[in-house]
């Protein structure tokens, strides 16, 4: 396709769809209550941004700048802006800038911040410069991003552990459920804008998620490790398996029925219900049907009851930036502009 055309047509894509009197067309189930939740959440986050582009984490774990900063602008994209476009467009510009200055000449893409579990960061990082590759309409930018997102897939096919998954840092020689599946969804988004990935890297990362499943559905913390798997990390896995387009996978379909199971909308007995709900979210809506229906009025009516007053969720314990970007991604789902999330 014509560079130009392409442009034109991701454009028109991203644009937030709008009746004839000008009003915002809302896909089906995303309600006024729910969209005006959503409308807070985006102001919110707007004005949390630091002058450099970041979003930092309030929580007591760390400040993880690229992760949030990732994050919050995947909830930007999430509303239909882009680096040019929408009404937050000039956050997810300034979002981008901050991810580029980020990116090191090695490949990952961090700030001395988190050098202790970059990884993580990577991976967001990667997957959202991926989401804003092809939205870019300046081609020197959009020629700067697709050699940081070569060098980070680059980063991330050399850090694998020789098990298939990734660790807190590229020079682990271990591996564990979270962070492989971050660096599978980066690599999931890079393939998808074009950008080289190696195969066997991808089937590496899938085996090592079908190594880490249990009898029950359940998906082990890391595949070495003989316990009870992990709730969130097994929503995650289907999130990702769904995203490699394994869906007709007996692994994938176990775990789902596992993680519904033990999974409740309400987030009761679970210490990382936003990061479960997350990825559950987008496993149900690769789906579709009356599962996901079912599921987004619980989840939105839920979500709705946790803002607070000032536009914000605060999640997990790592702070408002974390739970307002999720529970943005999560609301905003139907309204299927981020291309990673798409059906």
């Amino acid at each position: 396709m014509n560079p130009v055309i392409s442009i034109v047509c991701i454009a028109l894509i991203a644009a937030p769809a709008r009746a004839q009197g000008g009003e915002r067309i809302r896909p089906e189930g995303v309600t006024e209550a729910i969209q005006s939740a959503i409308d807070r959440g985006l102001q919110y986050l707007t004005r949390v941004q630091s002058p450099d582009g970041s979003w930092r984490s309030a929580g007591r774990r760390g400040a993880y700048p690229t992760a949030m900063t990732a994050l919050a602008g995947m909830a930007m994209i999430g509303a239909g802006s882009t680096p040019t476009r929408g009404k937050q467009w000039l956050q997810v510009r300034r979002a981008t800038s901050f991810l580029l200055s980020a990116a090191q000449s090695d490949g990952v893409i961090t700030v001395p911040d988190e050098e202790g579990r970059s990884m993580y960061g990577h991976g967001f990082s990667t997957m959202f410069l991926a989401q804003v590759f092809g939205m870019e309409e300046d081609q020197r930018r959009q020629h700067e991003i697709h050699g940081v997102l070569t060098r980070a897939v680059q980063l991330i096919s050399r850090s694998q552990s020789r098990a298939g998954g990734w660790l807190y840092t590229p020079e682990s020689s271990g591996d564990e459920g979270s962070v492989t599946v971050t660096q599978v969804q980066a690599l999931r988004a890079c393939r998808n804008a074009g950008v080289t990935v190696p195969s066997k890297t991808i089937e590496n990362a899938i085996k090592y998620i079908h190594d880490s499943a249990n009898p029950d559905g359940s998906i082990r913390y890391s595949v070495n490790n003989g316990g009870g798997g992990r709730a969130p990390i097994t929503a995650a896995a289907v999130a990702v398996l769904y995203n490699a387009g394994n869906y007709d996978d007996p692994i994938a379909e176990k775990a789902l029925e596992y993680a519904l199971k033990t999974l409740p909308v309400n987030g009761s007995g679970n210490g990382h219900h936003y990061y479960a709900q997350l990825y559950l979210a987008q496993a149900l809506y690769q789906q579709g049907g009356e599962e996901w229906t079912r599921y987004y009025d619980a989840i939105s009516k839920w979500l709705l009851a946790q803002q607070s007053r000032d536009g914000s969720w605060n999640g997990d314990g790592i702070g408002p930036v974390y739970g307002t970007s999720i529970a943005l991604t999560i609301l905003q789902l139907p309204h299927s502009f981020v291309p990673i999330y798409q059906r």
